[in-house]
C-alpha cells in the first residue's frame, strides 16, 4: 500500500499535475522551487525523490523535465501515432509540446514499425545543419519518441524553448550538439545552467517529404 504524501509533497504533486495539464510537459526543479518557495532547486529534487519512492511519479535521470506520471503514461494521447498514419510536424512553437495539435500538418499513411526503433511522428526539417549525412531542408526526419540517447546519436532536442535536430554528444554535465555542416558552429550546453530536452532520435529520413523512404 502506497505510503500518504506530506502536504508538502501534495503541493509538489499537484503542481507537477498542473503544469502537465497546462502545457504538455512537466516543470523543472527550478520552477518548482519558485512556484512553492524552496529555497533553491535541492529542494525541489528531494520531494522529488519522496514522491518517487511513494510510486506516484516516475524521475528519468539528466534531463530537466524528467519527470513522468504513472498513472498518466497508459493514457497518454501522444504515447501512439494516430490512426491516420504518422503525425508530420511542421514548424514549432515555443516553449509547447512538439506533439501539440496545431503543429500537426498533415499525416503520412506509413506504419510506425517501416522504421527500426518505431517511429513516432516525423518532423519536417528546417534548415541545412545536417546536410553532410543527408538530412536536407523540408526532409521528413522520422522520430522515435525517447529521452533515452546514446553518444552520437541525431537527437530532437528542445534548448531554451527552441527545436533543433542535432548529433548528441555528452560528457558530464557537458552536452555538444553538432551540427553535419562545417557552417555552423556546435551548441555547448552546461547542463547545471541551462535546460535541455530530449524529444527523441531520428530513425529515418523521407527525402523531400514526398514518400521516398530512407533508412
Amino acid at each position: 500500500m502506497t505510503r500518504p504524501l506530506t502536504s508538502r509533497q501534495q503541493n509538489v504533486y499537484d503542481f507537477i499535475v498542473k503544469t502537465m495539464n497546462e502545457f504538455g510537459y512537466p516543470p523543472t526543479r527550478a520552477e518548482i522551487a519558485r512556484a512553492l518557495g524552496f529555497r533553491s532547486p535541492n529542494a525541489a529534487e528531494e520531494h522529488l525523490r519522496a514522491l518517487e519512492r511513494k510510486g506516484v511519479i516516475r524521475v528519468i535521470r539528466g534531463t530537466s523535465r524528467g519527470i513522468r506520471l504513472p498513472a498518466q503514461e497508459a493514457d497518454s494521447l501522444v504515447s501512439e501515432p494516430s490512426a491516420e498514419g504518422l503525425p508530420i510536424i511542421g514548424e514549432v512553437a515555443a516553449g509547447s509540446p512538439v506533439l501539440a495539435a496545431e503543429h500537426i500538418d498533415r499525416y503520412c499513411p506509413l506504419p510506425p514499425d517501416f522504421f527500426t526503433p518505431r517511429a513516432d511522428y516525423l518532423l519536417k526539417v528546417r534548415g541545412l545543419s545536417m546536410k553532410d549525412i543527408g538530412i536536407l531542408e523540408g526532409d521528413l526526419l522520422a522520430v522515435h519518441r525517447t529521452d533515452r540517447v546514446r553518444d552520437g546519436q541525431i537527437v530532437v532536442a528542445r534548448l531554451e524553448d527552441e527545436v533543433t535536430v542535432k548529433r548528441f554528444h555528452r560528457q558530464g554535465h557537458r552536452v555538444v550538439l553538432e551540427a553535419e555542416n562545417a557552417d555552423f558552429a556546435p551548441i555547448e550546453v552546461d547542463l547545471r545552467r541551462q535546460e535541455l530536452d530530449i524529444e527523441g532520435i531520428g530513425v529515418g529520413v523521407i527525402r523531400g517529404g514526398n514518400g521516398q523512404a530512407l533508412g
